[in-house]
């Protein structure tokens, strides 16, 4: 691709015009050609039955590109039911067969192992067959969710159809107060313009707030760009970026290309200053009912959860466990911490975090997604209530339809888990 420096784009046109190989503007359709694949224990098998279709017709023998397809299992792991074990079966022959990086049941959730295995880079055009594939734009690249049969047509041909998705920027100034994090500003940001505000435009996020955010926060705010209908959430790479993938990526070196240029066309800005935001709650049962911490003081909780793709990394672990300290969970209140890689939770465990928050009455389970999108372990029962750190709350989404869940940052579950009621962190 030609690069045009008079042709002003944003970093999301930017990156469809280098995997379509021409200069391309949002609205136009393309046919791309995909950096990277991943798929998971759930969806995996649905897109390998449509691969082995497409193989079947076009009489194919193998993926285009084996080492840009990657496997991770995570949503039931170990095994949990006699047809998840025969999908990890499926899975597993099929990466044998086709040569293709699997990562089993052994690291963990796949929207953490894939950036931290050095898999996403600044310009890379990723799909994967989970909505919060949208997580890695926090290192610069267009990622998005898809479906299986589409995923199948991606291990066949390397290549996806795409609309150029719109931007929509939101500018964010301002010093986050104590115990206040990224987590709140996205759910900020999402009770703002509702669950369909940005539907297939790419949510950028940027702003000196931003700029001080560490990848862990990024990928918080990218992660959840689909609960207001984004197509993906991306911030420009910067030096905490090259920071980030220089411990991963051999003698990688960032290219600033890859950013919005000034005068390029955003279809809506927004500027937002959260110097006076508060911790942020989304309420039963949708993400976009948010409200300030203090409106629901007071709400009884059964069950704590930190962890998920959104907010379950080392930094989130340490914050919850210097609030919680060497206190004890409230009685009558369970709480469930899991970690959401196996490099993640071994940080935490040499940090002595795991066993601090063990002796304060917590339960912390291997690397995975829990009680997120109603796993195998940790739901919640008709009536009860739950406070999680992950992305939905949708009716059912962690269990009984009969439940409630409500949404917030690891500090705010940590200082609730504490009292057995949702509790503002800054009164710890």
């Amino acid at each position: 691709m030609t690069r045009n420096n008079n042709n002003s784009m944003t970093i999301s046109e930017k990156i469809f015009s280098k995997a379509s190989g021409k200069n391309v503007k949002a609205g136009d359709f393309v046919l791309a050609n995909i950096d990277k694949a991943m798929t998971h224990d759930i969806t995996g098998p649905l897109a390998i039955k449509a691969f082995y279709e497409i193989m079947e017709s076009k009489d194919l023998k193998k993926v285009w590109d084996p080492s840009k397809i990657v496997i991770v299992f995570d949503h039931q792991v170990p095994a949990d039911s006699i047809n998840a074990a025969s999908n990890h079966i499926m899975l597993r022959n099929f990466a044998k067969e086709q040569g293709i990086l699997n990562y089993d049941v052994y690291e963990g959730i796949c929207h953490q192992v894939m950036p931290e295995k050095g898999h996403v880079k600044p310009g890379d055009l990723i799909v994967g067959s989970d909505s919060h594939t949208c997580s890695y734009g926090a290192l610069g690249a267009f990622s998005t969710g898809i479906g299986s049969t589409d995923m199948g047509a991606v291990f066949a041909s390397g290549k996806l159809w795409f609309k150029v998705p719109e931007t929509f920027r939101f500018e964010i100034e301002g010093k986050l107060q104590t115990h206040v994090y990224s987590k709140d500003i996205i759910l900020h940001l999402i009770g703002e313009v509702g669950i369909e505000g940005a539907t297939y435009m790419a949510s950028e996020y940027s702003g000196k707030t931003v700029k001080n955010l560490s990848i862990n926060e990024r990928m918080a705010m990218c992660n959840m760009a689909i609960e207001m209908g984004a197509k993906t959430g991306i911030i420009e790479p910067d030096r905490t970026t090259e920071k980030y993938l220089q411990e991963r990526i051999l003698d990688y070196t960032l290219d600033e290309y890859w950013s919005s240029d000034e005068d390029a066309n955003f279809s809506n800005i927004r500027h937002y200053d959260i110097s006076e935001l508060e911790p942020q709650i989304a309420c039963p049962h949708n993400v976009d009912n948010v409200k300030n911490v203090t409106d629901v003081e007071g709400t009884k909780l059964d069950q704590v959860f930190i962890g998920s793709c959104t907010n379950g990394r080392f930094e989130d672990i340490e914050v919850a466990a210097k609030i919680i300290g060497d206190e004890k969970v409230a009685e009558n209140t369970r709480l469930l911490i899991i970690p959401a890689s196996k490099t993640e939770y071994l940080k935490a465990l040499k940090a002595g975090y795991i066993e601090q928050l063990i002796e304060s009455g917590a339960i912390v389970q291997s690397a995975c997604c829990g009680p997120c999108m109603g796993g195998s372990f940790g739901l919640l029962g008709d009536g009860e209530v739950g406070l999680a750190t992950s992305n939905r709350n949708f009716r059912g989404r962690e269990g009984s339809p009969e439940s409630f869940v409500y949404l917030s940052s690891p500090a705010t579950a940590a200082a609730s888990a504490l009292k057995g009621e949702i509790t503002d962190p800054r009164k710890i």
